[in-house]
């Protein structure tokens, strides 16, 4: 399906694509809620130190377990509800790009492996959506989803 046809779809539909700015106040909410979580989850196995040097090994220590939770949180998210809490809470949700419904499992999984990559190159898949016309990210594209309005 070409980008004329799944745009008239969605006018047909009348569904909208969400904002960038809902987008990044969703992104922004659900960054809070994970590093909340991993506080919560991770804060007591580790003794306090005053040792900067420490500190900062304690924490690289711990990156492969931040990595794991953003993509399960992610992934579960957008594969049980369409979306996470902070898209929730914006009225925004992904859909797959065909059939306009939630992710499957294995797409899930993709889109938030993707969006973590794209995270680690400076951000760059999340700039991408300023010059596609369906404000596709690297992590849609990837995945073939789309994030719309809800409401």
């Amino acid at each position: 399906m070409s980008e004329e046809e799944i745009i008239e779809k969605f006018e047909r539909e009348n569904i909208t694509l969400a904002s960038i700015g809902k987008r990044a106040i969703a992104y922004s909410i659900d960054e809070i809620l994970v590093s909340v979580l991993f506080m919560v989850l991770y804060t007591s196995s580790y003794p306090p130190t005053n040792d900067v040097e420490q500190t900062i090994n304690m924490i690289s220590n711990l990156i492969i377990y931040v990595i794991l939770l953003k993509i399960i949180y992610q992934a579960f998210f957008v594969w049980m509800y369409g979306a996470t809490l902070g898209k929730i809470f914006m009225k925004i949700r992904v859909v797959s790009l065909y059939d306009i419904e939630k992710p499957s499992l294995l797409h899930s999984i993709l889109r938030a492996t993707v969006r973590i990559l794209s995270e680690n190159i400076f951000y760059l898949g999340f700039l991408w959506a300023f010059l596609n016309p369906k404000k596709e990210t690297w992590h849609d594209k990837v995945a073939g989803t789309l994030v719309i309005n809800a409401y």
